[in-house]
């Protein structure tokens, strides 16, 4: 594992489709100093489900005070926002 993967987060939002999604959670993460390398959204049935590859080496929070901030986020949107660790990430779905 190289520092480029511990610096590296997966984060999944999924819920019904509205307005503010990406800006709410692209805020959150500028905010907490996470920079987004890589991004992937689609609606699926009024269900938007998206996909972001971000690098946490200048967040100046711990990863649990992070992981809060985010799951506050996620009720008040009321959607399912995951983070995880790309190293474990990649672990789980690796055969």
């Amino acid at each position: 594992m190289n520092e480029v993967d511990t610096n590296q987060i997966i984060i999944t939002v999924t819920g019904k489709d509205k307005v503010g999604i990406v800006s709410a959670v692209s805020n959150a993460l500028a905010s907490n100093k996470v920079n987004i390398e890589d991004i992937k959204q689609t609606i699926m049935q009024d269900n938007f489900v998206m996909i972001m590859l971000c690098n946490i080496e200048k967040m100046e929070v711990s990863f649990k005070e992070f992981k809060d901030n985010i799951l506050k986020l996620s009720q008040e949107l009321g959607m399912e926002i995951w983070v995880q660790k790309k190293d474990i990430f990649d672990r789980m779905h690796t055969i």
